[in-house]
């Protein structure tokens, strides 16, 4: 199974934001509902950072005065982990498991943003796999469907 078979889940999830756009503002985009994760793009719409709830709870919590005006891309993490949808789902998974993350944004070949995918969809859909697999080999074995 390849990422491009949950693009349509995963770009229901996607929430982008601007690098020079306020920390005040990401607060009110993930504000919404399922919104924990904000892919934060330069001028050309490619993904140059990443925001989390943490990052957002974070600074506001430290901000007094002009500190509380400060922008996205003094909070986001810079270096994004991300996949394309021609990658394996399988391979994904591993790299989220290693590494500990619940979500991880999904890129075009211009390093544009075009959806999240959270592990607990991959992990759905690698066990729903697993079902049809097993239940494949299943009849095989059984020889339903040949008679």
């Amino acid at each position: 199974m390849f990422v491009e078979q949950m693009l349509d889940k995963a770009r229901e999830r996607l929430a982008v934001i601007d690098a020079t756009a306020s920390v005040r503002e990401a607060a009110a985009v993930m504000s919404k509902p399922h919104t924990e994760l904000l892919v934060v793009c330069g001028p050309d719409g490619g993904i140059v950072g990443v925001v989390t709830k943490t990052d957002v709870i974070g600074q506001i919590c430290r901000c007094s005065g002009q500190g509380c005006m400060a922008s996205v891309d003094t909070i986001m993490t810079r270096n994004v982990i991300s996949c394309a949808p021609n990658d394996l789902l399988h391979e994904v998974w591993l790299v989220i498991k290693e590494r500990g993350l619940l979500r991880i944004p999904v890129l075009d070949s211009s390093r544009k943003p075009i959806g999240i995918v959270y592990a607990r969809d991959a992990i759905q859909n690698l066990l729903g796999e697993a079902e049809n697999e097993e239940a494949l080999l299943r009849d095989y074995v059984m020889t339903v469907g040949y008679r």
